[in-house]
């Protein structure tokens, strides 16, 4: 049987509302992959330049609060994320990491799923300067499996976000 289109994420339908133009991409998960990423890359068959992860991130300070709270970063998957580079970019002291379950619990989605666009909670984005430098990137379309291809300057506008070069090769 033919697998049934998923276009009914938060992400997708949070840029069929804003009108955004965008594709979805499906393709076979395996669950023993070790990088989404590039699990989704190779699946596409696409430059891993092109291709980014969304990774949640703790900081000692929010923009405009002062307060901790989390970041969302979006990094090609081809890289690490920078994340004194990240902390920088939002005006923190410093950054890590956030804990998955605390990514899963803010975000609504699943580690491996989650995706930049239609968090159950807006926060605060970074999406890497390189982005820029596609005339289309893919980002995680809500779900382990599928991504969505968008536009970086939809992307950014989509997101509130900002862009900074928070990767490193």
């Amino acid at each position: 049987m033919a697998k049934k289109s998923t276009g009914a994420t938060p992400a997708a339908r949070a840029l069929t509302r804003a009108g955004v133009p965008h594709t979805l991409h499906e393709y076979d998960h395996d669950p023993r992959a070790e990088s989404y990423g590039m699990e989704a890359a190779t699946a596409l068959g696409l430059d891993p330049a092109r291709v980014f992860k969304t990774l949640m991130a703790s900081v000692d300070r929010l923009p405009g609060t002062g307060r901790p709270g989390l970041v969302v970063a979006v990094v090609p998957v081809s890289g690490q994320l920078d994340l004194k580079a990240l902390a920088r970019a939002v005006g923190a002291g410093k950054a890590q990491l956030a804990d998955p379950g605390a990514a899963e619990r803010a975000t609504g989605y699943v580690v491996g799923g989650i995706s930049p666009i239609g968090q159950k909670r807006q926060h605060p984005t970074v999406v890497d300067a390189s982005a820029l430098d596609h005339p289309t990137v893919f980002v995680s379309g809500g779900r382990r499996g599928l991504d969505l291809e968008i536009a970086p300057a939809d992307l950014v506008g989509v997101t509130g976000a900002t862009t900074a070069p928070v990767g490193r090769p």
